[in-house]
């Protein structure tokens, strides 16, 4: 792969919960991180990939890249606001 993805200072693995846990999980693991920080979120449900857009979008917080790896895993990389 040609691009190069963020660097992430943290990652959760949410692999096998479904909406909203996800969510709820980068939530918290965000209020500790620093501004600028990038948390990386391992997730396999389906709907996740617009959950995080929506979520991004909502708080403000930046969505740098959703890369979908083997076995349906979606890495989603968040950047702190």
């Amino acid at each position: 792969m040609a691009d190069v993805l963020p660097q992430a200072d943290q990652e959760i693995d949410a692999r096998g919960l479904n909406c909203p846990l996800p969510i709820l999980r980068t939530k918290k693991a965000l209020a500790r991180l620093e501004s600028g920080q990038v948390l990386a979120v391992l997730t396999t449900d389906p709907h996740a990939v617009r959950d995080f857009q929506a979520f991004c979008q909502q708080t403000g917080n930046a969505l740098l890249v959703q890369e979908t790896r083997e076995e349906a895993v979606t890495v989603h990389y968040v950047r702190r606001r």
